[in-house]
């Protein structure tokens, strides 16, 4: 009799629950027609198609929450889109990406024309056995944009359909962080601003107490906050820092718009300083993007001449900070550094030739870098685009901690693992996030007493460029070994390898767009003009074999 009225109570839940979704969902109705993909950043594109959108990932979320039963993170941003574009992605419960099944639910839920919501919705608890009666707690967070207000209260429509939290105004590497440390309890920090603040400027403090006498100069940084909300929590967390670094604004969002012509994308694209930098000859600058999960850096020598340290850079500096201290402290953990097919083939042959370093390439996109690199004790990943961070496994960690506390070690193997440790917090482990990639390039350069032309001249880029092609049809590319190939259509491969073999030190690869009907070129040689020549070649080589619209590509030059 008991179980007969719990069934009935339950069934009456569930039946007042999706009573409401309906009466929200009509509040937030989809256009006709319109189709759009969960892809490695989520949902993403103009913001007034993005109601609905939105709306249906607190749906998801919630879903995910009781699933898990665990805390889940919503973000909407469109990061280093223009400031009319927005978008939503999902944050799994160890602030990693949301796992590739749900993301086939996400599509699907989004895609649903209003009368088959209800249906899909029951589709995936059906599939998922989600017990509807389990709570649910879901962080939402937004970035400045203007549409993130509305788009994030949709999203909290979605939400209190099925129960959750709304976080505010976080970066995306935050929220990721705060989802991090609710699901451990603690364990991986405070789940609160004060607490990431708190965490990171300490580790960073600590840190940079191994740097022999650093003057106020070495001590300065120029930000380039990409008028975005890095910006505002650079400004919230300086007073923690402690006047160990000297942080100079720019581009904080008081006048300027978002990401235009300004932030990490912009200036690893088109080659120059945003705009509202004012650089002295050698004085360090970092870029941030629209929600500080970039970062680059960059610097003007005595000739006026720019020049970018890209996210190859930031990855080689910090895989040669680690690589030494692992040596130095005599402990035997494998350490990779994991890269795309657009890491700079200077800096993988540094890495492999000089460094005696594990390379492993993967598919372009960060979810994908990120489990590689949690197949290693120490996996340093980072996308060219300069969005990265540093894993330690649980194991590594560990034997760091043995090491450092261990009173019979020599004392330089026990400086060595006393740094180790005192590096793996200033590491935002969740998820690439351009707070805590600053303070950590920062503390190297310091300990290693590194000028940035010195830490440019590790290795020289190789020359190169990206182009791309507009086609009928992106999916008649396929490729193959991390995207460096390409299986179809036939003769295009070979048409590149003999394209290659004309120019010294080349190499070039292309790829479909996992967003509009362009295939995208890469071509690197040993001069500029030799790259620019590669790359039209090979352009017009898928142009002619795999469906080009519109007229032949021109010649660059």
């Amino acid at each position: 009799q008991y179980s007969t009225k719990l069934r009935t109570f339950t069934q009456l839940n569930r039946m007042v629950q999706f009573q409401e979704v309906t009466k929200q969902s009509a509040l937030h109705p989809k256009p006709a027609g319109l189709v759009l993909q969960y892809g490695t950043a989520g949902f993403r594109t103009n913001a007034k198609l993005l109601d609905h959108i939105m709306f249906r990932m607190g749906l998801l979320a919630t879903l995910r929450s009781k699933k898990t039963k665990a805390t889940i993170g919503v973000m909407v941003t469109a990061s280093h889109n223009p400031e009319e574009d927005n978008g939503v992605k999902l944050v799994d419960p160890m602030g990693e990406m949301v796992t590739p099944t749900w993301e086939v639910y996400a599509t699907q839920l989004a895609n649903a024309e209003q009368d088959d919501l209800l249906a899909s919705l029951k589709d995936i608890i059906e599939k998922e056995s989600i017990n509807m009666s389990q709570e649910a707690n879901v962080f939402v967070g937004k970035d400045t944009r203007s549409s993130s207000v509305s788009l994030s209260k949709a999203v909290l429509d979605g939400v209190s359909a099925l129960a959750g939290h709304n976080y505010g105004l976080v970066t995306t590497p935050q929220l990721h962080y705060m989802v991090c440390c609710q699901n451990t309890q603690g364990e991986y920090g405070e789940a609160t601003m004060k607490g990431y603040y708190t965490k990171l400027s300490q580790a960073f403090i600590q840190l940079t107490k191994n740097a022999s006498n650093c003057t106020d100069d070495q001590k300065h940084l120029s930000v380039d906050g990409a008028n975005g909300i890095g910006a505002l929590k650079v400004r919230e967390m300086e007073s923690h820092l402690k006047k160990e670094l000297h942080i100079s604004l720019f581009n904080d969002g008081s006048t300027g718009k978002l990401n235009h012509q300004c932030g990490a994308d912009f200036v690893k694209v088109q080659q120059k300083p945003p705009t509202g930098a004012t650089m002295n000859s050698g004085e360090r600058c970092c870029s941030f993007d629209g929600d500080a999960d970039r970062i680059v850096y960059y610097y003007t020598d005595s000739e006026g001449r720019f020049h970018l340290l890209d996210g190859d850079k930031v990855a080689t500096l910090i895989s040669t900070f680690l690589k030494e201290l692992l040596t130095q402290a005599g402990l035997d953990l494998e350490m990779a550094v994991v890269q795309t097919a657009y890491a700079n083939g200077s800096s993988t042959n540094y890495l492999e030739d000089t460094m005696k370093v594990t390379v492993r390439c993967t598919k372009t996109g960060v979810k994908h870098l990120h489990h590689a690199a949690q197949e290693f004790d120490i996996g340093v990943y980072f996308e060219a685009n300069g969005h990265g961070t540093v894993l330690f496994s649980k194991a590594a960690e560990e034997k760091i901690q043995r090491l450092a506390e261990d009173s019979s070690v020599a004392n330089e193997r026990k400086r060595a693992a006393l740094l180790l440790r005192s590096t793996i917090p200033v590491i935002n482990q969740t998820v690439g996030d351009a707070i805590s990639d600053m303070l950590l390039i920062e503390a190297i350069l310091a300990i290693k007493g590194m000028t940035i032309q010195q830490w440019d001249a590790i290795y020289s880029d190789l020359p190169n460029r990206q182009l791309k092609v507009k086609v009928a049809d992106r999916r008649v590319i396929d490729t193959a070994d991390a995207e460096r190939r390409a299986v179809s259509p036939k003769g295009l491969q070979e048409a590149i390898d003999s394209l290659v073999r004309k120019y010294r030190e080349a190499r070039s690869f292309v790829r479909p767009s996992g967003t509009e009907d362009v295939v995208r070129v890469y071509a690197e040689a040993e001069t500029q003009e030799s790259a620019d020549s590669l790359a039209h070649e090979v352009s017009l080589a898928v142009y002619r074999l795999a469906g080009g619209v519109g007229g032949e590509p021109e010649p660059l030059h």
